[in-house]
């Protein structure tokens, strides 16, 4: 499996679930796509860092989807049986990151998103983005 994987864009879904996702990272895969995250993107951990086996992330197109995206995810661990998950930028909404332990996941607003550039860290190049349009 490719190591950063683009699920969804703006322009549409990008590629399928990779295969050996669990149905940790199935739900909240889903649960963004259907809360109309943009710019999808699963980073394998595993192997690479001891801190969890799957990173995700997402985009908001505000800071109020970036907290209802949170707000739904929280739930959505919850009944995946985490309970309560490690939370932090809720009150700002510009970067939220929930720690579910062997998933975490990073929201961003878009600008924020792009300054960070978190994916960056964890690819070798920055070709790891794919143009639905090509």
């Amino acid at each position: 499996m490719d190591p950063i994987a683009p699920i969804h864009s703006e322009d549409g879904p990008q590629a399928p679930l990779p295969v050996g996702s669990n149905a940790l990272e199935q739900a909240v895969l889903s649960r963004l796509d259907d809360d109309k995250a943009q710019d999808i993107v699963l980073i394998d951990l595993k192997g690479k860092s001891p801190m969890a086996d799957t990173m995700i992330i997402a985009s908001g197109r505000s800071h109020r989807h970036v907290g209802a995206l949170a707000d739904h995810l929280q739930r959505t661990l919850k009944e995946q049986g985490l309970g309560k998950v490690k939370v932090s930028g809720l009150p700002h909404c510009d970067w939220v990151l929930l720690d579910a332990g062997d998933v975490i996941v990073h929201l961003f607003r878009p600008e924020v998103r792009a300054f960070y550039n978190i994916e960056k860290i964890w690819s070798v190049d920055s070709g790891h983005r794919v143009d639905a349009r090509a």
